[in-house]
């Protein structure tokens, strides 16, 4: 959110859409500067990371995608030789220095389990929205293949039960964590 030079923070949360469906949540968790009037042109964080459901907005870049692009996410993907599937959500300066390896930050790594948010945003149909998780699927299953043809075993029913309520156990903390964190 930048400042006006005029408005208070309260001010400038009600006049913005991506956070009127997160209003009370911000107040609350601001309220100590809810009075405060940004100088024209400072920026005022209101969460370090955003996803769809919290006001946080996706930027397809598939037109931006080339050869140092590439270079250096399979750099990234590589550093343990065991990384064949996930989405990197990424905040950077620009996509030109992110094409060169600068100036970028990893906010967070989605592993295979989370959706593919290409589908999101992109002016995709319900049916194209479709055919991209399927094809998700088919990529994970020849993974999945491919692993067990190198000697790693499928998961048992009760090893990937434990893991969604280990899972969930964890995202509640987060979200108890989230609470209290003030920026």
């Amino acid at each position: 959110m930048t400042g006006d030079g005029t408005s208070t923070l309260e001010e400038l949360m009600l006049n913005y859409s991506r956070v009127a469906f997160r209003l009370e949540e911000m107040k609350s968790k601001h309220e100590k500067k809810l009075n405060t009037v940004l100088p024209a042109g400072e920026i005022f964080i209101l969460s370090q990371a955003l996803n769809l459901s919290r006001g946080g907005r996706l930027v397809s870049l598939e037109h931006e995608k080339d050869e140092r692009l590439l270079h250096v996410f399979d750099d990234l993907s590589n550093y343990t030789k065991h990384f064949y599937y996930g989405r990197y959500d990424i905040k950077c300066a620009s996509v030109e220095d992110l094409k060169q390896g600068k100036n970028f930050t990893i906010l967070e790594y989605n592993g295979c389990g989370a959706e593919p948010h290409h589908i999101y945003g992109n002016g995709n149909t319900l049916i194209k929205a479709y055919q991209i998780v399927l094809q998700h699927w088919k990529v994970l299953y020849k993974i999945s293949r491919y692993n067990h043809k190198k000697g790693i075993p499928y998961w048992g029913y009760q090893k990937g039960k434990s893991f969604l309520k280990n899972a969930k156990k964890h995202f509640r903390m987060l979200k108890e964590l989230d609470k209290n964190f003030e920026l």
